[in-house]
């Protein structure tokens, strides 16, 4: 069974790299520290873990996050024995972790997209699953690991925030029995939802605030959409963090069906988050190189916000909403 193969590579290597996808969230980031966290109480060993951007403020209180380093710190001409992706959907969002991944003697894909085209020598891509933390539990207890209560921490974490705090229809009852263990273990449940969801900056609300009034509406209301470009975030000091959230609220309306957001990124990259109440928006991340899941996706697009934006609206109008 592969993951009997896992646990016989992870005892075998003596040097482990552990890497989150760029603009972390909550489910790469718990699943992240929760397998660093693992490893260190299972093997006695201590592993690398390698953020592509900045990590947000409100998840600094993950266990051992603060031990993850930036790609930019990263010797890239090193060999790990490991490299393990958690969440990573595809070998595109590696973007400068992808050598230090291809160099090493074994790579394990860790994944719950329905779009990850598993990549990996070794896969454990589970679609069903509402988030990484929870396909990440399931094999922790296939392989018999103690999880401590700072792993659990990091698990809870990543179902929470994966899952809405257990409101997106992605919760399903494993995902509800997983918190239930977790919370046996030790995690407390209005804790980590105060962190997640209760500790934004004034600036960050007053962005949210600002975006939303200047929200595009299309289609009877049934599309929506925001543009965001980094003058508006200087303007409220605003963290690159500050747009989390925004899809889902837009999606939140009645009448809306597809909702995105079209951040700036440089003058010729923007960044696209959509979210749909019943309609497959993977499909069209994917047509930009991008992916996700059905109702939840996004892509990288090697365009201006504007021309982004009419490249995803030109896709989303011919969606039948």
């Amino acid at each position: 069974m592969d993951w009997i193969q896992l646990n016989d590579i992870i005892k075998a290597s003596k040097n482990i790299l552990i890497v989150s996808h760029i603009n972390p969230d909550g489910d790469t980031l718990g699943s992240m520290c929760g397998l660093y966290s693992a490893i260190r109480d299972n093997f006695r060993k201590k592993s690398n873990m390698l953020l592509m951007s900045k990590c947000p403020e409100i998840f600094k209180f993950i266990p051992y996050v603060d031990e993850a380093k930036h790609v930019s710190e990263f010797d890239k001409s090193r060999e790990y024995d490991l490299v393990i992706n958690v969440d990573v959907a595809s070998e595109d969002r590696m973007f400068e972790s992808a050598v230090l991944f291809q160099k090493a003697k074994h790579t394990v894909n860790i994944d719950h997209h329905v779009t990850n085209e598993n990549y990996g020598e070794l896969n454990f891509v589970s679609p069903n699953a509402s988030s990484t933390g929870e396909v990440l539990y399931s094999l922790m207890t296939k392989m018999n690991w103690k999880i401590s209560s700072k792993t659990a921490e990091c698990l809870y974490t990543a179902i929470l925030t994966d899952t809405g705090a257990f409101k997106y229809n992605n919760t399903n009852s494993n995902a509800l029995k997983v918190a239930g263990a977790l919370v046996d273990i030790g995690v407390v449940p209005s804790d980590i939802y105060r962190y997640c969801y209760e500790s934004n900056t004034k600036e960050h609300v007053l962005f949210q605030a600002y975006c939303l009034n200047n929200a595009e509406f299309l289609e009877n209301d049934k599309i929506a959409y925001i543009t965001v470009f980094k003058k508006d975030m200087e303007k409220f000091n605003a963290a690159e963090d500050c747009t989390e959230g925004l899809a889902e609220k837009l999606r939140a309306i009645k009448s809306v069906e597809v909702a995105f957001i079209v951040k700036q990124i440089s003058s010729t990259a923007s960044k696209v988050s959509m979210r749909s109440e019943n309609v497959d928006i993977s499909a069209v991340c994917q047509k930009f190189g991008g992916g996700g899941h059905k109702l939840a996706a996004g892509c990288l697009i090697k365009a201006a916000v504007p021309d982004a934006t009419k490249k995803i609206l030109d896709e989303v109008k011919n969606l039948k909403l």
